[in-house]
């Protein structure tokens, strides 16, 4: 099952599992992560079944269990037409996975039948009919469908048909069978996880009338919440997605199912990150010793590959030092460059104006597409991300299943001389801190489908003096960004006294700066 995770940006309060429709995709969800990232983490998936291109679903059983495989261990389920009937299935199947359901323009029964509104049975029949004989043309119809009553259908047609990226109907009979056969009514009537069920006031293919039904058969149950959303019709998630964001918000809270925890403070300031590279790209290369040489062994991990990048991505390609390796080495492949510091990435546009594409751009917030990378190259460049969940949940989502990701990053041993000699002076952090290696293995293995292998070696540097080693930070553009940093500059008597705390570990008559490496490889299964 295709699927992606999208950690919080702001303080995660909950996990949400949204489930499209019958003919769509986890496209229809886009336009509400706005609104819901800041607070919730996201998984989006291609429903077998549902899905065209998704393949074929054997069954329910078999559905619902694919789900919980990719789901987090707790979630509130988020179903929109087909996708609610789902989300109901997963909490009578799985009660202790699922915290909460919401429904979204989803009949709990979509034929009409015994007083209940639903689509005729006779036109249902004559639907499968062209479904079998033409998918295309079925899926024509029923997008026609869904945006009756819509405020602008027209424009709502064409973007709900974009989803699909020309897709036929392949994989979608499955789907068919469960909206003939599924009837939630008695399980609706039953005690179950807190629910809310919206329905839509314009909606024509599931009729508003449903929800006074609805209301009658959850009456009993203290925790569920009927709702109609005015004005809005059928396909809600790309009409009203700031609404459902609100009302899915304000249903949790009232409902106790949002955590209150604070976000953790901000370990540093990216722009400050970037402003100090850009200041240093023209000399960067210039004392890029370290960098070069663990870059240069990390292109040797690239002999194990099983096959050839159609994509690369080089994350944090700096002043694109490794880009004639990584083009002699993939000849074929498309390169994109892309780095935090708009500098850097303007002074390796004008000395390798031939690569395909330089882009500046975060990693935990990559401006590429699901999907669109086979091969991630990173050395030295992601020990500036504190949000590991967010960069391997992006590292995810832009890699093709069977893609890589290569990478060196900085572990917490990094300068330690320098740490020791600065703490044997005063209490501020003069030194950058860098994440543990179990750290960065516990944010991977939140990411479904993903596989971290991860190795640390020591590097060392030596200098004649402690300046030398503090003028190529500084000449690096790595001097000291964390929050705790003191403010102004250091006083002479702080500073002699860190140079001679030094002093110690000389060996010799050369001074030790150690640098901890993390060198893993990343496969998204």
């Amino acid at each position: 099952m295709n699927s992606e995770y999208l950690p919080a940006s702001g303080s995660s309060r909950q996990q949400l599992v949204l489930l499209h429709g019958w003919g769509c995709n986890r496209e229809i969800w886009r336009p509400l992560l706005a609104s819901v990232r800041s607070w919730a983490g996201v998984t989006l998936l291609d429903i077998p079944g549902c899905a065209p291109g998704a393949g074929e679903a054997a069954d329910l059983d078999d559905v619902t269990r694919a789900i919980l495989e990719v789901a987090p261990a707790q979630a509130v389920y988020v179903g929109w037409s087909l996708g609610g009937q789902l989300a109901m299935a997963m909490a009578e199947r799985y009660p202790d996975a699922v915290s909460a359901v919401v429904t979204i323009c989803s009949n709990p029964s979509f034929l009409a039948g015994d007083d209940w509104p639903g689509m005729e049975p006779a036109e249902f029949v004559a639907f499968r009919e062209l479904f079998a004989r033409d998918a295309a043309a079925a899926l024509n119809r029923f997008d026609s469908l869904q945006v009756r009553g819509a405020a602008r259908p027209r424009q709502l047609l064409r973007r709900l048909r974009s989803l699909r990226n020309q897709q036929d109907g392949h994989g979608l009979r499955t789907g068919l069978d469960w909206l003939q056969s599924l009837d939630q009514r008695v399980q609706l009537a039953d005690p179950g996880p807190p629910r809310l069920l919206l329905f839509a006031s314009e909606d024509e293919l599931v009729p508003v009338d449903c929800a006074p039904r609805v209301s009658k058969l959850v009456a009993t149950d203290t925790v569920a919440d009927v709702a109609t959303l005015d004005g809005v019709g059928h396909v809600a998630p790309l009409e009203s997605p700031q609404l459902l964001a609100r009302r899915l918000r304000g249903f949790l809270e009232n409902a106790g199912l949002l955590d209150h925890r604070l976000p953790p403070p901000a370990q540093l300031a990216k722009q400050d990150v970037a402003n100090s590279f850009s200041r240093a790209a023209p000399e960067y290369d210039s004392v890029a010793r370290l960098q070069q040489d663990v870059g240069s062994r990390l292109l040797t991990t690239l002999d194990s590959l099983p096959r050839g990048p159609g994509r690369i991505l080089d994350l944090g390609c700096g002043t694109g030092y490794f880009y004639p390796a990584l083009r002699h080495r993939f000849p074929e492949a498309e390169y994109l460059g892309l780095d935090l510091a708009a500098g850097m990435v303007e002074f390796a546009r004008q000395r390798f104006p031939q690569a395909d594409r330089w882009l500046v751009g975060d990693a935990e917030a990559l401006p590429l597409a699901a999907g669109s990378v086979d091969l991630v190259f990173s050395s030295l460049a992601i020990q500036w991300c504190y949000r590991p969940e967010l960069l391997f949940a992006e590292l995810s989502r832009v890699l093709r299943p069977g893609g890589y990701c290569v990478f060196t990053s900085l572990g917490p041993a990094t300068l330690q001389e320098l740490r020791a000699a600065w703490a044997a002076v005063d209490e501020h952090q003069h030194v950058n801190s860098f994440l543990p290696p179990a750290e960065l293995t516990t944010a991977a293995n939140r990411v479904p489908g993903l596989c971290l292998t991860l190795n640390t070696e020591q590097f060392c540097m030596r200098y004649q003096r402690v300046r030398d080693l503090l003028d190529e930070l500084k000449t690096l553009g790595a001097h000291n960004v964390n929050r705790g940093r003191p403010e102004g500059l250091t006083g002479r008597r702080a500073l002699q006294g860190m140079l001679d705390a030094y002093e110690r570990w000389r060996e010799g008559g050369t001074l030790p700066a150690t640098y901890d490496v993390l060198f893993g490889t990343l496969e998204k299964l």
